[in-house]
């Protein structure tokens, strides 16, 4: 399995799903990979385990849905979690792959759910007992499953951000409009993170000396006009978020994110940027969305992809380069991006 890295700014081109740049393979591109995913069921069959092994990766992230429990008890919370560990092609998975990873509301028990929860620390301690934590890790006394992993190689450093959009997030608005179930809130009402969490992230940024830094968002980031959860329900805490990138001076942020049951690529050039803020959308695992005909969204590269998929980074530090590849069954690229940072 490789061991590797990789930083990035300037440039993106989408690519249609088979091409490469001249003379590049694509088993040869990359020193370090990250594969991700979300909503999955632990009891429908996962077809993508063998194909996320394939792609070679350094670490499998969760971005949410990991089971589907919608419930306040923690004991069947738990049962499920039990019942994932033993699929066999996951299991393959954990004996080759670090994994790390947050929960989205599925698997925190109560649908778009967030700071009223109100079993959310017994729900956090078994979620945490799934990831194979410690009992002395800090999470374990501390409200909320954010936390940063640093991966180092002899060619670079990628700092991995998992952020809880859960813990914290408060009420949602209500959509006025038909076929929407939410809309953006008053602005610089509510939050996403809550105080404890943003002054994390904040400093993590700030004193990130890694190339590349990859932030994981249970849900999407810069697309916001579906009506369904997203940041842009709380537009002020989209706006923090990208002045605190900014203000960082981190390297090479790219977001991650999940929820929808759709897989696209989203990109918006943020000013003091000198590379694009691209936010990866994988989603769904074992279901997902198969009737889309359509929806808005501003910041979209590229075709949505409504097929079973998880999501591929392969970073190269030495050119600066990293190619984005929604994947499915059997190894196909349904989608793909690369950005030069």
């Amino acid at each position: 399995m490789k061991k590797y890295v990789f930083a990035i700014p300037i440039f993106f081109c989408f690519l249609a799903c088979k091409s490469l740049p001249t003379g590049e393979s694509r088993q040869a591109f990359g020193d370090f990979t990250i594969t991700f995913g979300s909503c999955n069921k632990h009891d429908v069959r996962n077809r993508l385990w063998d194909d996320v092994l394939a792609a070679n990766p350094d670490v499998w992230i969760w971005g949410g849905d990991i089971v589907y429990a919608d419930t306040s008890n923690p004991t069947e919370i738990a049962a499920m979690y039990s019942a994932q560990r033993e699929v066999p092609g996951y299991k393959a998975v954990l004996e080759e792959v670090p994994v790390i990873g947050t929960w989205d509301d599925h698997d925190y028990g109560l649908n778009d759910g967030g700071v009223e929860f109100v079993s959310k620390e017994g729900s956090q301690q078994v979620f945490l007992d799934f990831l194979g934590l410690e009992e002395n890790d800090p999470r374990r006394a501390r409200e909320g499953v954010y936390a940063s992993h640093e991966f180092i190689r002899p060619e670079g450093k990628i700092r991995v951000l998992v952020l809880d959009t859960r813990y914290f997030r408060t009420a949602l608005t209500p959509a006025e409009e038909k076929g929407k179930r939410y809309q953006p809130g008053t602005y610089g009402e509510g939050t996403v993170l809550g105080n404890a969490q943003w002054s994390w992230l904040e400093g993590e940024l700030r004193n990130s000396d890694a190339d590349f830094n990859v932030i994981v968002s249970s849900i999407q980031v810069l697309s916001s006009q579906h009506g369904f959860e997203t940041w842009g329900n709380f537009p002020h805490e989209v706006d923090r978020l990208e002045k605190t990138i900014v203000d960082s001076g981190a390297k090479g942020v790219i977001i991650l994110s999940g929820d929808r049951h759709i897989s696209e690529f989203s990109s918006s050039a943020v000013d003091g940027l000198s590379f694009p803020l691209i936010d990866f959308t994988s989603s769904g695992l074992t279901h997902v969305y198969s009737s889309y005909s359509g929806e808005p969204n501003r910041y979209r590269i590229g075709e949505v992809v409504s097929k079973k998929s998880f999501g591929v980074l392969e970073f190269d530090f030495s050119t600066k380069r990293v190619h984005f590849k929604i994947v499915g069954d059997h190894g196909e690229v349904l989608g793909e991006l690369w950005q030069q940072y």
